[in-house]
């Protein structure tokens, strides 16, 4: 594979989760072809935290990155104007056919840049007011987890973060690589763009792991019978505490997790394996071939033949 290049863009007052976000995603693996790098109009940078980050290179970093990756701010957007060098920098490197990525209210360095003009976009959900409000030729998406534009890509609070990085790896890559990435951090395999942020309490916002556990037990039993009773066992609380608890921590209900992560698991099977589709069905726990074309057929408007034929074994990776 050849070697793509991610830039993540170390500015003042940025949130530090959101710049370990990519950082932790594209991280070099013997699987992936990612190469990382911070840069910054100068360094060390001071993060909104208290601490400095400090950056490999500098603004010319951008100029050799496939990928430029705008962490968030805190609290809150920063303050306008950003520096003018920043700015001209990422229009070149858009210019140049580059990809750009922005993480929460990173949004609004991409909007001040002109690069979100005439796109759809989203931000985190107490700032789209704002987004909208500052820059009216961008069609802001108040309740959605991240939109991919192509070559412009945004996403909602800072965990969102995380669910946009792992579509830009699946795409690159496909599902089995995301998927890896996504058992090491104890994620969810896949939570769609459209999916809401669950206003006015976002995932973005809340800390609590208490679940993680019980997630990671469920992504290695995808193919049993999962019912919210069986993993309210597992995790030791009522049913009604647990639901209440997991939508608190990954912003949607257990049915349509399971969903997200049984389809995860379909494509990795697709991918990497020659199992018939009725086996594949089974042994993610989607049951049937015909409910998982009905799936397929929802989600990613294509059909389970369809995928492996494209992304099977034997694919071109050709995303570099």
């Amino acid at each position: 594979m050849s070697v793509h290049r991610v830039a993540v863009l170390a500015l003042a007052g940025m949130a530090p989760l959101d710049l370990a976000i990519p950082l932790q995603i594209f991280a070099p693996r013997p699987e992936t072809p990612y190469e990382i790098r911070v840069c910054g109009p100068g360094g060390p940078v001071p993060t909104a935290n208290g601490f400095a980050m400090a950056v490999t290179s500098g603004l010319e970093g951008l100029d050799t990155a496939d990928t430029l990756i705008v962490p968030g701010f805190a609290p809150g957007p920063p303050p306008t104007p950003f520096p003018r060098e920043v700015l001209d920098a990422l229009v070149t490197a858009h210019a140049r056919g580059r990809r750009v990525v922005s993480i929460c209210t990173g949004a609004f360095v991409l909007a001040e840049a002109g690069l979100l003009d005439g796109l759809h976009a989203t931000t985190h959900w107490q700032y789209t007011d704002r987004l909208e409000r500052e820059y009216p030729a961008v069609h802001v998406d108040r309740d959605v987890l991240y939109v991919d534009e192509g070559s412009v890509l945004t996403s909602a609070g800072m965990c969102c973060g995380i669910d946009l990085c792992l579509h830009i790896v699946r795409g690159d890559l496909g599902a089995a690589v995301a998927n890896g990435i996504a058992r090491g951090i104890v994620a969810a395999p896949h939570r769609e763009g459209g999916q809401a942020q669950f206003v006015p309490a976002p995932v973005a916002d809340r800390g609590d792991t208490a679940l993680a556990g019980t997630r990671a037990w469920a992504l290695e039993h995808l193919g049993e019978t999962l019912t919210v009773p069986r993993l309210a066992r597992h995790a030791g609380m009522s049913e009604r505490t647990f639901m209440r608890r997991f939508a608190g921590e990954t912003g949607t209900t257990p049915l349509r997790w399971l969903v997200g992560a049984r389809l995860g698991l379909a494509r990795e099977l697709l991918e990497t394996t020659d199992r018939p589709i009725d086996v594949v069905a089974r042994d993610c726990g989607l049951g049937s071939a015909t409910n998982l074309r009905l799936h397929f057929r929802r989600a990613l408007d294509t059909t389970p033949t369809a995928y492996r034929r494209a992304f099977g074994r034997g694919a071109p990776y050709d995303h570099a």
